[in-house]
């Protein structure tokens, strides 16, 4: 991946290549209109900054691409594993903010589809073969409930989609050096039989290290995603508080970066 500038907007672009027929990224928290401690591109609704604040950077966003409000799919996460499936045109996607699920699929072209972020891991897929992309957010709530391999099962079920044919890019994210969770965490692990050890470097009794984006990469790889097709930024955002939003860095008073994917 590499940062990349359209119009106002810097993000940091993964390498799907033309012939995937996608326009996509993952946001810094630069060139928006926010005011401190949401500075300044939040494109977060669930934040305590002015509404009107957060309309403008998503209009900022969408310009940067020559779409409008209407064109861009967010919904209410919950940290769940629900998925809201998009498959028939519609002049105008907003009234699906108020739905809670923390995933979308769509084969719908001219659509940007987008998930909020500030520590948990934006992940977007692409089949290009099929036309479909989706993309995914995973806490460590949604990581546990495997959310990415059920959104690939979604696309394989609706769409026919091949994980084969598949690529992925796994967004800045909170990293292990500054995420230590506690056994609620790995009970949900193992309820779910998610793999832990894989994941996770123990600091203390009943305390680890959680390295999420690691979590989900393996459940790409398991669902059957080319190992070569799979990309990861590596970038913490708790680290790097010059680019990124971090609720954990910030006591939960932040704005939230966004991971994006829209069919061209």
């Amino acid at each position: 991946m590499e940062m990349t500038r359209t119009g106002r907007v810097h993000y940091l672009a993964p390498s799907f290549g033309t012939a995937s027929g996608t326009v996509q990224g993952f946001t810094t928290r630069h060139e928006g209109v926010s005011r401190p401690p949401y500075n300044s591109l939040n494109l977060g609704t669930n934040t305590d900054d002015a509404p009107h604040n957060v309309e403008g950077n998503r209009s900022i966003l969408l310009r940067a691409f020559g779409l409008t409000l209407e064109k861009l799919v967010t919904v209410r996460q919950n940290h769940g594993s629900d998925i809201l499936v998009i498959d028939e045109p519609n002049d105008d996607y907003s009234h699906y903010l108020s739905l809670e699920c923390d995933a979308i699929i769509t084969n719908q072209p001219g659509v940007m589809i987008g998930v909020t972020v500030a520590d948990c891991v934006p992940i977007l897929l692409c089949d290009p073969v099929k036309r479909v992309v989706a993309v995914v957010h995973a806490g460590w709530q949604g990581t546990a409930a495997r959310i990415t391999a059920q959104t690939i099962s979604g696309m394989q079920r609706l769409f026919d989609c091949k994980p084969q044919d598949m690529l992925a890019a796994i967004g800045p994210c909170i990293a292990p050096c500054c995420y230590e969770v506690d056994q609620p965490v790995k009970d949900s692990f193992d309820k779910n039989g998610t793999p832990w050890e894989p994941v996770t470097e123990a600091t203390s009794p009943g305390h680890w290290r959680l390295d999420m984006a690691l979590a989900n990469r393996l459940q790409l790889e398991e669902a059957g995603l080319p190992i070569a097709a799979i990309q990861t930024a590596g970038a913490c955002v708790c680290c790097h508080k010059e680019l990124y939003f971090s609720y954990r860095r910030d006591g939960g008073e932040t704005g939230r970066q966004m991971g994006f994917i829209m069919l061209s």
